[in-house]
């Protein structure tokens, strides 16, 4: 069971934009997942306990999200090299870790995002502003899900909420990303953030 402070949840939050009739098409949405190689931006967390934490997200497709907590918490998520790093700083045990592809997250960060195929996405829906879809892996639904929030025109995700494999779940709101700049691999790597804390 993933840890409550990357994976734990929350109402959607209503967003504001342009009102729409329709669902955006799913062939639309993977192209948006795929397109966006790099991006970086602040966001903005709900906790199942109802606590908000704050941070700065930076994202490297395929494979590859780090999230830097702001003060009080100070934790750290990173996910590189098919894993998933939570480090605490009140441990001195290093990292929690898990396989990437055994989190809702992979569904998003994987090389070929294709949200068509079979038994993927569970819901897909818009109440005019927002479209939004609930996504999991196909092969193993018991590895929880995915549900991401789009507004239109252009196409942008501004929210996702993940359900564990434990049923916890975690909202994310998303900020304004900048979208295809240069992010250091140094960021993603799970071993050199280790090696920087003494672990």
């Amino acid at each position: 069971m993933l840890s409550r402070r990357l994976f734990t949840a929350a109402a959607i939050v209503m967003l504001a934009a342009p009102a729409m009739a329709q669902e955006i098409p799913l062939s639309e949405l993977s192209r948006y997942l795929n397109a966006l190689q790099t991006a970086q931006g602040e966001f903005t967390q709900v906790n199942g306990d109802g606590t908000i934490s704050t941070g700065t997200i930076y994202i490297k497709r395929p494979g590859r999200i780090r999230f830097e907590y702001n003060p009080p918490d100070d934790t750290l998520v990173v996910a590189g090299g098919g894993s998933v790093a939570i480090f605490d700083p009140r441990s001195n045990a290093g990292p929690d870790r898990y396989p990437l592809a055994q989190t809702p997250l992979n569904i998003i960060l994987q090389r070929d995002v294709n949200l068509g195929q079979a038994r993927m996405v569970t819901a897909h829906t818009s109440d005019g502003p927002t479209t939004t879809i609930t996504a999991q892996d196909p092969a193993h639904p018991e590895y929880g899900n995915i549900q991401l929030v789009f507004t239109a025109n252009p196409t942008e995700l501004r929210q996702w909420i993940v359900t564990d494999d434990g049923g916890n779940q975690t909202t994310v709101i998303l900020g304004d990303l900048a979208k295809g700049g240069r992010i250091g691999d140094i960021l993603f790597n799970i071993q050199a953030e280790t090696a920087k804390r003494g672990g």
